[in-house]
């Protein structure tokens, strides 16, 4: 934070809010100029704002509050969340309806609940939260802080890092899609790795990260995953990279650090994505990333009567180049026979 403008602002702030609907007991944050005239109209007490927007705004709305001037008003605005939110944690202890099998360790500042099953060689750490009905499978390992939400699976020879939440419904070490074909049949291929969770990594409800078929999956640390998405076997996700919901990973494929992919991408199998790089909404990843920058590989949505005439057209790239060619040819053939009479 750079510097506080504008009036005193109130003595206490209870929560954070949006800009159109934020109390004067509320902090809120003004990321997006195109939201600019919502400060002319918002009874927010506290804003965090850049700058050059404080500036813009006439003098009226910046004495209206206060103002903290910041690079990053988005991140102020989390970091302040952060601070005001606080999770209620249920009681310590193992439920009554709980099944913790006996050769399974629980840390005693540990939660368990109701109808939770734990089975032997588990290892649930410090002030980890185990939701009802999750399953924790043989010689999982929960790190301290892991919080689990209800019904969520992991499967046997998992881990788990340090404070990382998983959502409902999350299903993490479940077989990857593993088969030999045999003459049109299909043989399974015994999965035996595992799945390796770093901390501080968040995974979406109904996600599924599948256990690798020799060496482990390996999710990093800060990994964020939404809703809703398949990481198959033998997958590596690098450090501080987010996925958004409904992406699907291919087996064995390389995610790098801080690698950014939008709702609805697939990612192919067996392929690398270098650090840094940004994959946008629906795109199709077919061949490794070298190079970090911001790819897409989308055709936008368009009336299906259109889409049909411009995928035909596409169809006929290759011929209508050659024909484009043979008309250059042709045409020059021409200007150079005129030039010669």
């Amino acid at each position: 934070m750079e510097s506080v403008e504008g009036s005193a602002g109130p003595a206490q702030i209870m929560r954070v809010n949006s800009l159109d609907v934020a109390e004067a007991d509320e902090f809120s944050f003004l990321s997006n100029p195109k939201y600019r005239n919502d400060l002319q109209r918002t009874n927010a007490g506290v804003v965090a704002i850049r700058r050059k927007d404080f500036e813009a705004l006439d003098e009226r709305t910046q004495a209206a509050r206060a103002y903290l001037i910041c690079r990053d008003p988005y991140l102020l605005f989390a970091r302040v969340a952060q601070s005001l939110h606080v999770q209620a944690r249920p009681a310590t202890g193992i439920a009554a309806s709980a099944s913790v099998d006996p050769a399974a360790h629980v840390d005693p500042s540990a939660s368990v609940g109701p109808g939770a099953v734990i089975e032997a060689g588990a290892r649930i750490g410090a002030d980890v939260v185990v939701g009802a009905l999750c399953t924790i499978g043989r010689n999982t390992v929960l790190e301290e802080g892991v919080w689990l939400y209800p019904r969520v699976s992991v499967y046997h020879g998992c881990t788990i890092g340090a404070r990382t939440i998983i959502h409902s419904g999350a299903v993490i070490g479940a077989d990857g899609f593993g088969y030999a074909n045999d003459t049109g049949r299909w043989v399974k291929i015994p999965q035996t790795g595992g799945v390796r969770i770093g901390a501080d990594c968040e995974i979406g409800a109904n996600t599924t990260i599948d256990r690798g078929a020799i060496q482990d999956t390996v999710i990093g640390n800060g990994v964020k995953l939404d809703n809703q998405i398949q990481i198959a076997h033998n997958v590596t996700i690098g450090d501080d990279s987010a996925l958004a919901g409904c992406v699907g990973v291919a087996g064995s494929a390389v995610i790098g650090k801080r690698v950014q992919i939008a709702g609805a991408a697939n990612i192919l199998g067996h392929l690398s994505i270098a650090d840094g790089t940004v994959i946008s909404v629906a795109s199709v990843v077919t061949s490794s990333i070298d190079k970090p920058g911001f790819y897409s590989g989308t055709w936008p949505v368009q009336p299906h009567e259109d889409w049909e005439k411009s995928a035909v057209l596409v169809r006929r790239l290759d011929k209508m180049r050659d024909e484009l060619r043979s008309l250059r040819h042709e045409l020059a053939a021409l200007k150079k026979s005129s030039g010669d009479q």
